[in-house]
């Protein structure tokens, strides 16, 4: 599986942008995809997944209420809609999907169960 992250930037604090991530190669059709981010001087953390199943979302409570993740499944594509975007938002948001099928909160929060990720995208928020 190959993940493709796009869509990153520079922006202002308030504003909005949308990040894609095209998979490819084996289908992921039966797999949740999840985005994570990182800041500089800082460990990789959970933003958001989706399970491509049934659609259920996950968010971390930073970003619950502001960023929406949705997919494409005819398109292998997952999308994070990230509205009023903060400074501290800025870092590095990388997307991932797991070798199988994730179950609950729990796994999809842990990047430990994402086997593939994408490159990375830069978002940068500034004040």
């Amino acid at each position: 599986v190959q993940l493709q992250a796009s869509g990153g930037g520079l922006v202002q604090a308030g504003d909005s942008l949308r990040l894609s991530c095209a998979a490819s190669g084996r289908t992921v059709s039966s797999r949740g995809m999840g985005w994570f981010r990182q800041a500089p001087g800082k460990e990789r953390e959970f933003v958001a997944a989706i399970s491509w199943s049934d659609g259920n979302t996950y968010y971390a409570d930073s970003v619950k209420g502001r960023f929406t993740i949705s997919r494409d499944n005819t398109k292998n594509t997952v999308y994070l809609q990230m509205n009023s975007l903060k400074p501290e938002d800025t870092a590095v948001y990388y997307c991932a999907a797991p070798l199988g099928p994730l179950y609950g909160s729990s796994e999809y929060s842990d990047p430990r169960q994402y086997r593939y990720w994408g490159q990375g995208t830069l978002v940068t928020v500034s004040s």
